[in-house]
């Protein structure tokens, strides 16, 4: 299986610079079918996308812009927007005008490739690297490589529940996602599964402790309180706190065999930036992931070969 990587990945390395520092590098690239990668800097009226190849021109016709261009299936504004982003491509042709030099280039060819020779030998379990592209409200697209996306729905996002996949992850972002399920073609990632189950979350915490948390839920019967994106807690009903809202709050106790942890909330704080995600899953593949304890009759768990 050959691995392809989300657009951006390959814009700074040495080799896709060195493979655009001189017209013999370029016919190199272009007979070898290297991928190389660039910023765009121009869609013109035709949605034909302009790229840089060092000193040289590089230009994606739009029917070679992304799979189903040629058919109209491709709006617009999909190649309108990748002004100012990565987009990968190979080079298909080299154009000789007197003593200047344009670059045919095709994105929809590394796609196909993408494709064949990387998405269609992906099970799920694997686990793979994703850049976040933009965000709906019912979950967050990626790009699982060479521009083509993905999505993780927002409950696969962690297991704390969020109003919106703003309030877990950026546009721009790198993420480490599992892939959930294939199904007609369409390949669904999850977020949760690497960000640890509820006993390796839970490890970071002790009664008598207090803590930083972010409030997710305010019911008639008690505040949810995030303290981890995989772990929760619930305090008694405060009419003064809000949704989103930071708060520091004691820890009274921890009880891993309801999978519970009870809170009180001590005061409403400045939110500062979000910490980064900790992944507890460092392997390439997982077969399922168990996130109740043991010793909890509750099972939340995910079997990824059913």
């Amino acid at each position: 299986m050959k691995e392809f990587c989300f657009e951006g990945k390959l814009l700074h390395t040495k080799e896709n610079q060195a493979s655009m520092a001189s017209l013999s590098a370029l016919e190199e690239a272009m007979k070898s079918g290297r991928v190389l990668e660039s910023i765009c800097y121009l869609c013109d009226s035709e949605q034909n996308l302009h790229v840089q190849l060092g000193t040289f021109e590089g230009v994606i016709p739009k029917s070679e812009g992304a799979i189903g261009a040629e058919s109209g299936k491709v709006k617009d504004i999909a190649f309108i927007s990748k002004v100012g982003k990565p987009v990968q491509f190979v080079i298909t042709d080299l154009l000789r005008t007197g003593q200047s030099v344009q670059a045919v280039l095709s994105r929809k060819a590394v796609q196909q490739q993408c494709r064949e020779s990387y998405l269609r030998y992906l099970q799920p379990g694997d686990v793979v690297q994703v850049k976040v592209t933009h965000l709906e409200r019912f979950g967050a697209f990626v790009d699982i490589g060479a521009g083509l996306n993905s999505l993780i729905p927002i409950d696969m996002l962690s297991v704390s529940r969020i109003a919106h996949p703003a309030q877990r992850v950026r546009e721009g972002q790198e993420l480490c996602c599992v892939l959930r399920k294939k199904e007609d073609g369409k390949i669904t990632l999850s977020l949760r599964e690497m960000l640890g189950t509820w006993e390796e979350n839970a490890a970071a915490f002790s009664a008598g402790q207090t803590v930083k948390g972010i409030v997710r839920s305010v019911e008639s019967y008690g505040v949810f309180i995030e303290l981890a994106p995989n772990l929760a807690g619930l305090a008694e009903y405060n009419e003064t706190v809000l949704t989103g809202q930071a708060v520091s709050v004691y820890i009274k106790s921890i009880i891993p065999e309801k999978m519970k942890i009870k809170l009180s909330i001590i005061d409403v704080i400045e939110q500062n930036e979000s910490t980064p995600l900790h992944y507890f899953f460092a392997g390439s593949h997982m077969d399922a992931w168990h996130y109740s304890p043991a010793c909890c009759e509750k099972v939340i768990e995910t079997v990824f070969n059913k």
